[in-house]
């Protein structure tokens, strides 16, 4: 049966992260779950902004959510973790705030727009485990990932504060979908740490500090490949390794979960974006021996 979401997939998804996007779609596609885009979305207003204007930035959340409600009220995917932690805490602003969301509801009804409340928005990975499952995406699975290990990366957002996708401190989701493709999630102390976000730019000493520390746990566990859950902590991960790592010959590739799922599925590589990949992973070619 095919079960039917809206898809947010937000700026990065379209852009640095269109590999996540690519991976995302054939994933789902196979497993028969349907995403509608959701028409004229914006930008979530993640990052800076909510400490900039706090009523537009959850004005231009909210805005997402209205949009989906008008369409027909289906649960949202929203793969990006600043995308899903915008949008989930918008929403629960609004709830816990008559005032603003008063305030937020007059701004949209400029537009046309009436924000309702009852738009559920939720990640990818918990999509999976949760609707599907792991003994359905078991039986779909025709290339078992054997013998490959994986470091599970998590990183902040979906998990904290509001435990909505798993535990905030110690997630187990995504090392089930990796033994659900049959390769062997690494103990990774690190796996719900903070990437450094946009400290990479904004306060480079201790962003690529912490981006560091991460590559070089999941290389000291013997990872083949790091698997994470979110564009922005795929892009610090992947794109610092040379500044980083100079001591190192090998360099570590960073896969997004929907790329590993898709592998297990029998997918191409073009088809789940590993081809756009700064660090093409060895283990893509090794799984097909």
């Amino acid at each position: 049966m095919t079960r039917e979401y809206l898809y947010y997939p937000g700026c990065s998804l379209k852009g640095s992260g269109n590999p996540y996007d690519r991976s995302l779609r054939a994933v789902f596609g196979t497993l028969d779950l349907r995403l509608e885009e959701i028409a004229d979305w914006n930008c979530c207003g993640a990052t800076a902004y909510l400490s900039v204007d706090a009523d537009t930035a959850v004005a231009l959340a909210a805005r997402n959510l209205a949009l989906a409600e008008r369409q027909d009220g289906r649960d949202v995917v929203a793969p990006c973790s600043g995308c899903y932690l915008s949008l989930t805490k918008a929403k629960v602003s609004l709830e816990a705030d008559p005032a603003l969301r008063e305030r937020v509801t007059a701004a949209l009804k400029t537009g046309s727009l009436d924000y309702r409340g009852t738009a559920r928005i939720r990640h990818p990975l918990e999509v999976l485990m949760t609707d599907i499952g792991a003994p359905e995406i078991r039986k779909r699975v025709v290339r078992p990932l054997k013998g490959l290990r994986l470091a599970p990366y998590y990183g902040c957002a979906i998990l904290r504060p509001y435990e909505e996708v798993d535990d905030a401190h110690t997630p187990t989701v995504l090392e089930d979908l990796m033994r659900t493709a049959g390769a062997t999630p690494v103990d990774f102390p690190y796996k719900s740490r903070c990437c450094g976000g946009m400290l990479t730019s904004g306060v480079p000493g201790i962003g690529l500090r912490l981006v560091e520390i991460l590559l070089d746990a999941a290389a000291d566990s013997k990872a083949d490949a790091l698997v994470t859950t979110c564009p922005l902590c795929q892009y610090n991960l992947e794109v610092f390794q040379d500044r980083l790592r100079k001591d190192r010959p090998e360099r570590l590739p960073v896969l997004y979960f929907t790329q590993v799922l898709g592998l297990a599925l029998g997918l191409s590589e073009p088809a789940l974006g590993l081809d756009q990949l700064l660090w093409r992973p060895a283990l893509a070619v090794e799984v097909r021996r």
